[in-house]
């Protein structure tokens, strides 16, 4: 599967460690940020989405403090779900039923044994389609 991740100076710990679990099975691109270091996340989530937006890459993670940052800023791009997941319950659902393609993580408020499982459940968590398809073929603006 060839997915995207990047985040903040916030996820930056995170993203770092789930790098470990994706890079074996996968391919993976790091767009950053590559340090701890204060940054700015739009300048990480825009190239994200712009990514999975044009089909480069099939899935995208994204991780800040609060997560919601990367998730609203992901979300300008026609094509983009990203969805702010806090529990693996919430990661499932984001993909059955809106069919998301960027899972945004609250680096502050989940440990990374949840990141981890919200991870592994996002990527290999199917499409319900059926009566989810008219509902997510609305999300975009015309």
């Amino acid at each position: 599967m060839n997915i995207v991740i990047g985040g903040d100076h916030a996820g930056y710990e995170l993203k770092a460690k789930l790098i470990g679990l994706l890079q074996a099975a996968n391919q993976l691109s790091d767009i950053g940020p590559f340090s701890a270091e204060s940054c700015d996340y739009p300048d990480f989530a825009h190239p994200l989405a712009e990514a999975v937006a044009t089909g480069k890459s099939e899935l995208g993670i994204l991780i800040c403090g609060s997560g919601n940052g990367v998730c609203m800023t992901a979300n300008k791009h026609q094509g983009v779900r990203a969805a702010l997941c806090w529990n693996v319950e919430v990661a499932s659902l984001a993909r059955q039923h809106n069919n998301a393609n960027v899972l945004c993580i609250p680096a502050r408020f989940v440990d990374e044994a949840t990141a981890v499982a919200m991870v592994n459940t996002f990527l290999f968590t199917a499409f319900e389609g059926s009566r989810h398809l008219n509902r997510t073929a609305k999300i975009d603006l015309p």
